[in-house]
């Protein structure tokens, strides 16, 4: 059963007995309305990073909005979204999007996600194909496994800075590695304030619903439109991003060249280039 309210942002989805609700933001207007089975243009989906926020996109929804119905949502567990006990997974957050999309009474939209957003982008192509007409997949694997020391050590020193210091500290380890160049300080303290924000527990959730993910075997039945994003010195390195070319049918690579994790908040107007290149051309 769900529910369904057209007085504001929030989505209330109702599973079994327990409320939920899922904050979308709309094409940047805080006010609009989601009424199924009303749109006028082609949609398309975004998904924040690991411990991020839609708000993170706004360089995006102001660039879009003008084009096509965009919508960013908070995956549960972050931002203005509900913070349920867990256990969290990939594969739920992928079910809580098809079930927005239901409620908003969409199918074949454009699916866009980064990192964490990217295998949960990764996971909707696969679980419910019915849904996405093309797929942006950037800075992210096939799968998140940990097999050595260096995993180990980057997973604890994560879960040990919460416990310890909080999440502010977490922000401002995180953000040196995201925003490096002296000349991005105001990205570095944006990011520490918006990280700042998230529940320790809902984030540690999250963490270990990574851990141990995988669509590998899977990727071959991806059949949309598949643009792969890289950014030259991301977490995930550019060999690992080869498994996509050889199982996705339709699939093009695109790297960004002195670029980090955060490519779209850092360099925004190269991302929306490519970006719009992709959608213009299959929508």
């Amino acid at each position: 059963m769900r529910e369904f309210s057209t007085q504001s942002h929030y989505l209330g989805l109702k599973w079994n007995i327990t409320w939920r609700k899922l904050y979308a933001l709309c094409s940047g207007q805080r006010n609009k309305c989601f009424v199924p089975n009303l749109w006028r243009r082609t949609t398309f989906v975004v998904y924040p990073w690991f411990g991020s926020c839609g708000k993170d996109w706004e360089q995006q929804i102001s660039t879009f909005s003008e084009k096509y119905q965009v919508i960013v949502y908070d995956v549960r567990g972050s931002g203005e979204s509900d913070k349920p006990s867990g256990p969290y997974s990939i594969q739920l957050f992928a079910r809580d999007c098809a079930e927005l999309l239901q409620v908003l009474g969409m199918d074949q939209v454009n699916v866009v996600g980064i990192s964490m957003g990217a295998m949960i982008a990764l996971q909707i192509a696969i679980d419910y194909p019915q849904l996405v007409k093309s797929l942006v997949v950037v800075n992210t694997g096939a799968e998140l496994m940990v097999r050595n020391f260096k995993d180990l050590y980057l997973l604890w020193q994560r879960i040990l800075i919460i416990r310890i210091l909080g999440m502010r500290r977490l922000g401002k380890v995180l953000s040196k590695r995201l925003f490096p160049k002296p000349e991005q300080a105001t990205l570095r303290e944006l990011f520490v304030e918006r990280c700042s924000q998230n529940e320790p527990y809902a984030y540690r959730e999250t963490l270990k619903s990574l851990v141990g993910w995988s669509v590998v075997d899977g990727l071959d039945q991806i059949v949309c439109p598949t643009l792969i994003v890289a950014a030259e010195h991301d977490y995930t390195p550019l060999n690992e991003k080869e498994v996509f070319l050889d199982k996705i049918p339709e699939v093009h690579l695109e790297v960004m060249e002195d670029s980090h994790h955060a490519a779209p908040m850092e360099k925004p107007e190269e991302f929306n280039r490519l970006l719009d290149k992709f959608l213009s051309v299959h929508n």
